[in-house]
């Protein structure tokens, strides 16, 4: 059978015998708000840097070429090792890990916020990377472990997707108000507080998840994917800066992808292998990380095209372009409640499909963008709160698919495949569509030429979220209904 039976179907007609849905204790609320709050602080650090890259390079002595890097580093470390780490979390304990990871997360950004030279101030990137690559799957795995599949598990994968997107889309408008307010630094010291609390509280409430028999580690394996996740993210991020016929791009992409064959071929030889091949051939972990990446590509990569939109055609300031996007982040929230809803009422699958296309027609919308501030703001906000609504159906759907029919000792792998999807889809989403605006305006840099690069990449936006729609709707909607027949 497969795993996507697990997905929650329509209530309708149900037998009185079913058990009651478990209650959401206090102890669990606390649990879900410790977990919650950690993932909405990992959300934050993504963009937070955003809006103050500037200010930090003239601050620090940054040459304009090497400003890239106070992202990069951390994207690459982020993306990099969060397989490993999700699967070492099944290994050695993921309360273990996700209060270890939290540890250095708060320690890291205390060295960032303190950094008076470029070399330290990218180890500290460096090190919340890896914080974040231990955190992010060993918080998901706990908060699937913490409630069983249905109506619990929804809901918590429902708020935990909004108040990720909603944390991206806060960093950005944090980033800019903390930099105008008070300093840079304080994009970095605004974490310590956070991860000390969740620190106090978190021992006390959160069970500790481990496998009953430790297997033995698997180092070639690990090597060989966290090497390829190092060079494809290198090689994507290069992109952005360079463009896709640079060197070092082509380079880094291709190393990646044989250092990731290697990964799957000696994968079919280990005995106990970081990632069973057993598992990647579910439909439900396989397509659920294809739709997931997708979403990633295409909602975060919308926020760099708006951002360029709003700056270089509208004039905005980073500051009210970044406010703008106020309204996108209450559509996530409003779409991570919905979500569970959407779910319980009819499918995964048909959360997936309708969510997908939801975005896809408000994403649409925004070919009509134009020069004139107030008739384009009267467009782009209702067009990026519904859209943001549809993405974030899509993204808990991911969640729920992703996770669904796996036993609990496998959950840290399948939410480090599922967080290694979020990160590589943000990493890859700027890139490509840098590429399309580069391409559409030929090198110029008018008002116009940028609104008309800017539309064609919202076209090809549109494009691969109908592709995501279609990989829901023929390889998971398709399964669930087979299953049921």
């Amino acid at each position: 059978m497969s795993t996507i039976d697990s997905a929650p179907r329509s209530t309708a007609g149900t037998s009185a015998s079913t058990p009651p849905p478990q209650p959401l204790t206090g102890r669990l609320k606390v649990v879900m708000a410790v977990l919650l709050v950690a993932q909405f602080m990992l959300a934050v650090d993504f963009s937070i840097l955003n809006v103050a890259l500037p200010v930090v390079g003239e601050g620090l002595g940054f040459s304009l070429s090497d400003l890239q890097w106070i992202a990069t580093s951390f994207a690459l470390a982020a993306a990099g090792f969060t397989l490993l780490f999700g699967r070492l979390g099944d290994l050695v304990g993921r309360k273990r890990t996700f209060l270890v990871g939290l540890g250095v997360l708060g320690a890291a950004s205390l060295m960032g916020g303190l950094a008076t030279s470029p070399e330290v101030l990218l180890a500290a990137r460096v090190l919340q990377g890896l914080a974040t690559a231990a955190v992010t799957p060993a918080g998901l795995s706990l908060l699937t472990t913490s409630f069983p599949e249905g109506p619990l598990r929804q809901k918590a994968l429902g708020l935990n997707g909004a108040l990720m997107s909603a944390g991206f889309t806060a960093g950005a408008v944090l980033g800019g108000v903390l930099t105008d307010l008070l300093s840079w630094r304080w994009a970095f010291f605004v974490n310590v507080p956070v991860a000390l609390a969740v620190l106090l509280v978190a021992p006390a409430v959160i069970t500790e998840s481990r496998p009953a028999v430790r297997p033995k580690p698997d180092l070639p394996g690990a090597l060989s994917v966290t090497l390829g996740l190092l060079a494809v993210v290198y090689g994507l991020t290069r992109a952005g800066e360079h463009g896709w016929g640079d060197a070092h791009t082509l380079v880094g992409l291709a190393a990646g992808a044989a250092l990731l064959v290697v990964f799957v071929l000696v994968e079919r030889r280990a005995d106990q292998p970081l990632v069973p091949l057993g598992v990647l051939t579910r439909p439900s972990v396989a397509w659920g990380n294809v739709v997931g990446l997708l979403a990633f590509v295409t909602e975060t990569s919308l926020v760099y095209l708006l951002t360029l939109y709003l700056q270089k055609t509208l004039g905005f300031t980073p500051l009210e372009a970044g406010l703008s996007f106020g309204v996108l982040g209450i559509g996530t929230v409003v779409g991570g409640m919905l979500a569970p809803k959407v779910i319980a009422r009819f499918s995964t699958p048909t959360a997936l499909v309708f969510g997908g296309v939801v975005q896809a027609v408000f994403t649409a919308a925004l070919l009509f963008l134009g020069t004139t501030t107030t008739a384009s703001m009267a467009l782009l906000l209702p067009a990026t709160f519904f859209g943001g609504v549809g993405n974030m159906l899509v993204i808990v759907g991911f969640m729920v698919t992703a996770t669904s029919g796996l036993p609990d000792h496998e959950q840290g792998l399948a939410t480090g495949l599922a967080t290694m999807s979020q990160q590589v889809g943000i990493t890859m989403g700027t890139p490509i569509m840098s590429t399309v605006v580069t391409a559409a305006t030929a090198g110029a840099a008018t008002a116009g030429a940028v609104l008309h690069g800017v539309t064609v990449a919202v076209a090809a936006n549109t494009a691969l979220v109908l592709l995501g729609v279609l990989v829901a709707a023929v390889f998971l909607r398709a399964r669930s209904t087979a299953a049921r027949a």
